[in-house]
């Protein structure tokens, strides 16, 4: 796949993906039981940050209090979703950076998967596992859905964006594992084996860094899945495998 190239627009992307919420603790513990349902009551968009995600949050604050004046945030974009929302709130406070919220940076929709776990949507709608299975991963969507391909195509419509009145800024973004998942494939021209490949064998932390920096006329990545914030605060480490996250018939 070509890549695209970047005459004008950002010096640099940096995705950070929300603090731990408590989502993701009742996917671990729906996953540990082999439940259908994640038990949780609201719409995904109102999931909230969990109390170590509120620190993870909070050491993304202190991380960027330590960086040079070249490396701050120029834009701060956000999911408008809750967990996204909130970390992207503290770790800006201090600076007085207003957060940007853009829905094309929400995470991907589930549609009648959402809740379920992998076993659910198996015992419930074993129709749809199969079909899964036969389209793969990244081109299934499931009903009244998005498949991550659909996700891509929106983060290739915020990039168009970004790549007008930006010049030379550091654009920081707050978001979810698919979007990010998805920026690699944007940016670096992946194929559908190697994003997957890349999303089979690692763990997005919460909180952790994914940094590109124009060089020449692309954007490189720099870092992927860092952790060094959380790492510098002494604040515990979270992530779910992907392979095991709500809504995966193969979980």
């Amino acid at each position: 796949m070509a890549r695209s190239r970047w005459t004008t627009g950002p010096q640099a992307i940096v995705l950070v993906r929300h603090g731990e919420s408590v989502g993701n603790l009742a996917d671990t513990a729906a996953r540990e039981a082999q439940a259908e349902h994640l038990d949780l009551d609201q719409r995904d968009a109102d999931v909230k940050l969990s109390p170590t995600g509120r620190d993870q949050a909070d050491a993304v604050a202190a991380w960027v209090s330590g960086l040079d004046e070249a490396e701050l945030p120029s834009t701060v974009l956000s999911s408008p979703y809750r967990r996204a929302a909130e970390t992207a709130e503290r770790a800006m406070r201090k600076r007085g950076i207003e957060v940007v919220y853009d829905e094309r940076l929400r995470e991907r929709d589930l549609g009648i998967f959402d809740g379920l776990t992998g076993y659910g949507i198996r015992a419930q709608h074993p129709d749809e596992a199969a079909r899964r299975k036969k389209l793969g991963k990244f081109y299934y969507q499931p009903p009244s859905g998005e498949s991550w391909a659909d996700v891509v195509l929106r983060v290739r419509s915020l990039l168009a964006d970004l790549r007008h009145g930006y010049d030379d800024e550091h654009i920081w973004m707050f978001t979810h594992q698919a979007v990010i998942m998805s920026f690699r494939y944007a940016l670096e021209g992946l194929d559908e084996k190697s994003l997957l490949d890349i999303d089979r064998r690692v763990q997005i932390p919460n909180a952790s860094f994914t940094r590109f920096y124009r060089a020449g006329n692309v954007l490189e990545l720099d870092v992927f899945a860092d952790t060094a914030a959380v790492d510098a605060a002494g604040t515990e480490r979270t992530a779910e495998a992907s392979s095991t996250r709500s809504g995966d018939v193969s979980a």
